[in-house]
């Protein structure tokens, strides 16, 4: 695995512990592996493709982790893959609920990291919140997140695994002979926007959304899925030719020194290198636009020049594109403030007036500390016994 740097990648090998139990999770892997997986375990090459297409429906469409709830699988087998395997979920140690109807959880891993996932329901759309790392190590001056240190990547199957999650936590799974469609879930869009930065993790969020993707999998089209970069240029490309999601980029600055304060990738891929990538980026159009996020910072990146000089930079390298103005929600320690409410209206008007989408979106979850790396921080400073008790409640109403 690669663990890149601030500015440059730099290999870490960090190999993921194996589960204490010694059963292979079967969560996150692809049809061939899964089949390969079961030869390992001793199934016969015929019938383990068979055994693999029936635990990849049971997995993936159904949402069932017991195998002894797999009725057309032979006793003896699902025996069998009760002792060798496992269909996991990432551990829930805390789950809150916002008043308006947001959802979060901090989630743990085999091996006792945790990271965070966040669903936040509107009146067409569910859209879940996905991370791909344990921290993050892009240190983003604005980011809560960027004040952790990146611990590892997520695998496949603990990406995927927020999304089996989110669907058992809205009971979004399909009895037997009931079909659900997709219009009648409430989970609709994915945007990979949690944790970490994803194409830092692009071959295990490559395999997870794969799935997700997948017709006989989880079934999402790529059109509801958006993947969120701080702009890790040479990587843009494959994201677009391979998974064909739909781009954010967090632009945050529409100048060099200002993006160098406060990303401090931009030292390493710099604004013109970035939005070139976006004018090339595979099938981005008017009608799929990149979405440039913009969060607003008091005195930094918010005056009216700036918002002229984020026209220009647009229609300079002809892009598709829409602004989303997100009003900036502090954390302890931060050295931001949040723009006030009439130079963020001010700043909107001038890129709507361009012609451009300036959204200002609206603060979700802030009662339950839905920014990323909040919820993390929070349960940190807990003692065990209160979080275990959490840990508990969680587990309790998951």
């Amino acid at each position: 695995m690669t663990i890149p740097g601030t500015d440059s990648p730099v290999p870490v090998p960090r190999a993921i512990p194996a589960r204490a139990d010694g059963r292979v999770d079967l969560l996150g892997l692809t049809k061939d592996e899964l089949r390969a997986c079961l030869e390992a375990g001793g199934v016969e090459q015929k019938r383990a493709k068979m055994r693999a297409k029936q635990l990849w429906h049971w997995i993936y469409l159904r949402g069932i982790t017991d195998f002894f709830a797999m009725t057309d699988i032979a006793k003896a087998d699902r025996e069998r893959f009760e002792r060798q395997f496992v269909i996991g979920r990432p551990d829930v140690t805390q789950a809150l609920v916002s008043t308006d109807g947001t959802r979060k959880w901090l989630l743990k891993t085999d091996d006792g990291h945790e990271f965070e996932m966040v669903f936040i329901p509107d009146h067409d759309r569910g859209t879940l919140c996905v991370s791909s790392q344990v921290g993050c190590t892009l240190n983003c001056r604005f980011c809560h997140t960027g004040t952790m240190k990146l611990v590892r990547n997520l695998t496949a199957g603990e990406i995927a695994g927020q999304v089996m999650l989110a669907r058992d936590a809205l009971g979004e799974w399909p009895a037997e002979g009931e079909e659900i469609t997709g219009d009648a879930r409430m989970l609709t869009n994915i945007v990979m926007m949690g944790m970490g930065e994803p194409l830092y993790n692009f071959d295990n969020v490559k395999q997870a959304l794969a799935i997700v993707m997948d017709e006989t999998g989880l079934g999402l089209s790529k059109r509801r899925i958006t993947l969120s970069t701080s702009g890790v240029v040479p990587m843009m490309q494959r994201c677009g030719d391979e998974l064909g999601v739909n781009l954010a980029v967090s632009l945050h600055a529409v100048n060099k020194e200002t993006r160098d304060e406060i990303v401090p990738l931009n030292r390493k891929y710099g604004l013109e290198e970035l939005l070139e990538a976006c004018a090339a980026y595979p099938s981005a159009s008017n009608a799929r636009r990149i979405t440039f996020e913009y969060v607003m910072l008091k005195g930094v990146n918010d005056s009216d020049a700036d918002a002229r000089e984020l026209v220009r930079l647009i229609r300079k390298y002809r892009l598709p594109a829409k602004v989303n103005l997100i009003p900036f929600n502090p954390w302890p320690g931060s050295a931001y403030e949040c723009s006030d409410p009439a130079r963020i209206k001010s700043f909107s008007g001038i890129v709507f007036d361009a012609g451009i989408s300036a959204p200002v979106r609206t603060p979700r979850g802030q009662d339950i500390m839905a920014a990323c790396g909040q919820l993390k921080t929070a349960a940190e400073k807990m003692s065990r016994a209160e979080r275990d008790r959490l840990a508990a409640e969680a587990s309790a109403a998951a």
